[in-house]
């Protein structure tokens, strides 16, 4: 559905989100920004799209004049023709209907995680790092109970747990001042399970306490496929699975040491590869990495500190495009985002 301007500040938007069964109508609603209106009808769109409980993404073909400005600053995402949109507010299209199309149809195949999705990056912002870790992991463990995620994992079928490793699943190096830790499962593409993520958190953790610069890289050809899949849907029940998320997960750890940190990517940087990553001071990526956060689909939310570390980088509007989509990410587009800070070939 797409309304224009003038519909969105009469309510266009506002209609129950719920229908008689608890499930969501048209969670994503697509806005006009073309419509030619007066300044107050644009004002009172944007007062309407601040307390709007649905998606609302916007298309713009024409400039964005100051007023559309904040009015695309209270939507979740605009995505705007070449020279007609400038800020994290923002994502270039050469098709911005086609694109807002691919989100709609995105947030109507799975509602709650969508929807869900847009709460949690609204409410980042405003909250501390370890609160806001706290709200995705609440949000995440709701989800993994939903019908959505059941879906999904009953799509996959039963699988084995992975092996275990062979050999250490983090390796640590010291030169000088600086500790290199490297992920070391390159035969499952540096997926993280249990076993990565508890030697990580336990090296960043040691890390804190000594004065040293870490450098966090991955063995293999790609630095982090993102959780382990086989291991999805088998913690022993969601407070449980909360707990392990924020207290033995890597991301406060590595936030902890963020200002002596560098990480540096390449290959597949998907789910939680990039999720930590970007709590890092300084992220450094090889041409070749592509980033993705595949979490809607199985009916999730970016867990591994996503709807935190990223926002914080490239903004929660930028951050709707891959979380909701799954699109993937070029090495070039996160530079310019400022997802990453350089581009290099030489590791």
């Amino acid at each position: 559905m797409t309304v224009g301007i003038a519909a969105l500040a009469d309510g266009a938007a506002h209609d129950p989100l719920l229908d008689d069964a608890g499930q969501a109508r048209r969670p994503l609603v697509v806005v006009d920004l073309d419509e030619p209106v007066p300044a107050d009808v644009v004002d009172a769109a944007a007062r309407a799209a601040r307390s709007s409980e649905r998606i609302l993404v916007g298309v713009a073909c024409r400039a964005v004049d100051d007023e559309r400005w904040a009015l695309a600053d209270a939507l979740d995402l605009t995505f705007a023709a070449a020279g007609c949109g400038s800020g994290p507010q923002f994502v270039a299209s050469d098709d911005p209907a086609g694109d807002a199309e691919v989100l709609r149809q995105a947030a109507e195949a799975n509602p709650q995680a969508a929807l869900v999705l847009r709460q949690v990056l609204r409410a980042s912002g405003r909250l501390d790092v370890a609160a806001a870790l706290d709200v995705e992991s609440f949000a995440y463990s709701t989800l993994l109970g939903g019908p959505e995620f059941a879906r999904w994992l009953s799509g996959r079928g039963n699988r084995p747990l992975p092996p275990p490793a062979t050999e250490p699943p983090v390796l640590l190096a010291r030169d000088g001042d600086v500790l290199r830790v490297t992920l070391n499962r390159p035969g499952r593409r540096n997926a993280y399970g249990r076993e990565v993520r508890d030697a990580l958190a336990d090296a960043l953790r040691a890390a804190a306490a000594e004065d040293c610069r870490v450098v966090l890289d991955g063995a293999g050809p790609a630095f982090c496929s993102g959780g382990d899949l086989d291991e999805f849907g088998t913690t022993p029940d969601l407070v449980t699975a909360h707990f392990v998320r924020t207290r033995a997960g890597a991301a406060r750890a590595l936030h902890a040491i963020a200002g002596r940190a560098e990480v540096r990517v390449h290959g597949a940087c998907v789910g939680a590869g990039i999720e930590l990553a970007a709590f890092a001071g300084r992220v450094v990526a090889h041409a070749n990495t592509v980033f993705r956060l595949p979490e809607a689909a199985m009916g999730l939310i970016p867990g591994a500190g996503g709807t935190v570390s990223v926002p914080r980088r490239i903004g929660r509007w930028r951050t709707l495009w891959p979380a909701l989509s799954g699109r993937p990410l070029s090495a070039v587009t996160a530079l310019d985002w400022g997802l990453v800070d350089a581009i290099e070939d030489g590791f």
